[in-house]
């Protein structure tokens, strides 16, 4: 969200979004936000088990106040049939990155397949000067993987943002 609309209380916030899966509804839910100044950090959408549902993971920044409305703007929508804030609960988190790096001599390609190694990535695709890597974890691992590489020198990044899902203890 942008800095004047959310106050100083800049919480990252994971909010799970149940839909009709009808044309049109992405559309909806992304201009409520862009109408109200909002920024989205993170967006996926998918078709659940059921297909005339889909779940949206929305990632958004901002202060209980800020969030409220948007639950509320949410809830009002036809198309949607459940709006969950899960960053309080237990839950799981992934993203994937395709990242393409400067490879160009065998010393740094070395190097990159150690971090590859060390994080649990895999190369993909092998180019005369380059490595493409397959990078799948949560933010902190992608965030820090990325800060390593970055010294290769990053040619290229495809993100898909964050995907979660609420954990279920003995149930």
């Amino acid at each position: 969200m942008k800095a004047n609309k959310s106050g100083n209380n800049q919480q990252p916030h994971i909010i799970s979004v149940a839909v009709e899966n009808r044309f049109g509804v992405l559309a909806r839910i992304a201009g409520l936000f862009s109408a109200r100044g909002y920024n989205i950090d993170s967006l996926c959408v998918a078709e659940t088990e059921d297909p005339t549902i889909s779940l949206m993971t929305i990632v958004v920044k901002g202060d209980e106040k800020i969030l409220e409305q948007i639950y509320k703007q949410l809830n009002k929508l036809v198309d949607v049939i459940k709006v969950q804030d899960i960053t309080g609960q237990e839950f799981i988190d992934r993203e994937l990155v395709l990242v393409k790096v400067h490879a160009a001599n065998s010393t740094s390609r070395l190097e990159i397949m150690q971090l590859v190694s060390i994080f649990r990535a895999r190369v993909v695709d092998v180019g005369k000067k380059t490595l493409t890597l397959e990078v799948v974890g949560s933010s902190p691992k992608v965030k820090a993987i990325l800060e390593l590489l970055r010294s290769f020198g990053i040619r290229e990044i495809v993100r898909t943002g964050r995907i979660a899902i609420g954990r279920e203890f003995g149930k």
